[in-house]
């Protein structure tokens, strides 16, 4: 079962795919004489053995991954030690793997390191980050831009819960069960899901929640040599900022959170801000095409009715099952730019062919040409469903259905069983209610809202920026379409980012680009 909306930023885009040498020998190391400050002169990592702390990364070139990609000359990968447990610093580790392309500027006016994440949970920064750099060109003249694969993530212990034929196979499971049977199929995929990822992940499955990966940005930020944590936060990445300054309050540097993750949320609560964020964008998007959003709503809620009774065929053979159609109408909301194919995608289903909305889906699911499929979708729900302690019932989902379904004809059936669905019969406990992000002394957090979000609505915002504390929390909206503000053609919001990470200006908490 995949879920039907995560936060994974930039996800209508094609990816580059690199792989990180993860071996400390082989290859020059390239930072031996690169002028900055040994890891020793970054903030107080007291309690760390020196094993941790003064590691010396060395920077290799990246290898390349199954499908040949490599991210160029411009970038360097290398591997970074962690705890496994953080309650044992000192005990057994686990690799990380890290991608850097080294500031272009004049080194007398470098910053320091940023930090990016992407999203997801789940998404490799080895991957998303080098197609990027041009996007970030002018933060890169001053910043070395440093992402990585998080704990259970890709290159670093990334988890696998299941082999591509099961998820092929498990996309005929009705998400929106009508009957006993249906219903009964959808828990018990949900739980062998889980048995899956806990067969992968092994002793790792308790250790990879966000508080984990928080103290992992941290030991990151002192062995790249940086004083402060300087960090560029997208969509789930906007958790992970937060929770990392409520950790580190007097590490915190430079941090820009885009496209903003409810803090004060747990699963219903984001389920239910999805539901509306997707139904907000399907009804602009109906705007921009002439026709009215309630009745455009009500005629896809009417097709996605008659394909749950009978899938639609695909020109590839398989079936477009309602879940698919459903991925496949969401895929295009994530950017304005792809409403035209949501377009020809709905009109060839009204017509009987599903070819176009499966594309849509297969994209979304990061599958290939040849069936095989990413694995974005399972370290995501493993760390989703160790840092929930939310864990609604079948009949408490049951309950919910008819506020799902006013808020979204369209998306609400699925959001809402979706929350009993998603951390069905999990093999371990959630750690917690709801992110802790109060960050008392820290330097202002630049919080960036989209007014036209789908996947992290609007208002998130707003609450992230008054959670982090007053004169931390400082709010910059953009009046637009589509998953996240930077590079999406705001000049307004480039600049207003741009001297925010570059020159430290902060822009007055409310400014609003239109």
């Amino acid at each position: 079962m995949a879920r039907i909306a995560r936060w994974t930023a930039l996800a209508a885009a094609a990816l580059l795919v690199a792989g990180c040498s993860g071996s400390s020998g082989g290859g020059e190391d390239e930072s031996k004489d690169d002028g900055r400050p040994p890891a020793a002169a970054a903030s107080d990592t007291t309690g760390l053995p020196a094993s941790l702390t003064s590691q010396k990364l060395d920077w290799n070139s990246c290898e390349a991954t199954a499908s040949g990609s490599t991210p160029g000359d411009d970038w360097r990968c290398a591997t970074l030690k962690v705890p496994l447990d953080w309650s044992k610093p000192a005990g057994e580790t686990i690799g990380l793997a890290l991608i850097r392309s080294e500031s272009s500027g004049s080194p007398e006016k470098r910053i320091g390191s940023l930090l990016f994440n992407f999203g997801g949970p789940g998404g490799s920064g080895v991957d998303y980050l080098p197609p990027y750099g041009p996007t970030f060109s002018a933060l890169n003249e001053r910043y070395d831009l440093v992402s990585w694969d998080p704990r259970g993530v890709a290159a670093s212990e990334g988890v696998r819960c299941r082999e591509n034929k099961e998820i092929q196979t498990a996309e005929s499971v009705d998400t929106t069960p009508d009957t006993s049977a249906e219903e009964t199929a959808f828990l018990q995929d949900a739980a062998d899901f889980g048995k899956g990822c806990q067969e992968s992940a092994g002793k790792l499955m308790g250790h990879v929640s966000t508080t984990d990966t928080a103290r992992d940005m941290d030991l990151m930020r002192h062995v790249l040599g940086d004083q402060k944590m300087h960090y560029f936060g997208i969509s789930y990445g906007t958790e992970l900022g937060g929770v990392y300054a409520h950790l580190f309050p007097k590490n915190v540097g430079r941090l820009l959170l885009d496209a903003v993750v409810d803090p004060s949320a747990g699963i219903v609560g984001h389920a239910k801000n999805q539901a509306r964020g997707f139904q907000r964008a399907l009804e602009d998007y109906l705007k921009s095409t002439g026709e009215d959003p309630e009745e455009g709503s009500q005629k896809i809620a009417d097709l996605l009715k008659r394909i749950d009774s009978e899938p639609l065929s695909t020109a590839s053979g398989r079936d477009l099952t309602q879940q698919l159609a459903l991925t496949g109408i969401i895929y295009p909301l994530y950017s304005k730019s792809s409403w035209p194919a949501l377009t020809s995608a709905l009109a060839a289903a009204e017509d009987g062919d599903g070819t176009e909305l499966l594309a849509q889906a297969d994209s979304y699911n990061d599958r290939d040409a040849s069936g095989r499929y990413g694995t974005t979708t399972h370290s995501q729900r493993v760390i989703s469903c160790l840092d929930a302690k939310e864990r609604p019932t079948p009949e408490e989902a049951r309950k919910l259905l008819p506020e799902f379904r006013k808020i979204s004809p369209v998306f609400g059936d699925s959001m809402g069983w979706d929350t009993a669905g998603w951390c069905h019969d999990w093999p371990v406990a959630g750690q917690r209610e709801t992110p802790e992000v109060s960050a008392p002394g820290a330097e202002p957090v630049l919080v960036v809202g989209n007014t036209g979000d789908p996947a992290t609505p609007y208002e998130g915002a707003r609450k992230m920026a008054d959670e982090l504390g007053k004169g931390v929390g400082v709010q910059l909206t953009w009046k637009g379409e589509g998953h996240g503000a930077y590079g999406s053609g705001s000049d307004c919001v480039d600049s207003t980012v741009n001297d925010y990470l570059l020159d430290g200006t902060v822009p007055e908490d409310g400014k609003v680009c239109e």
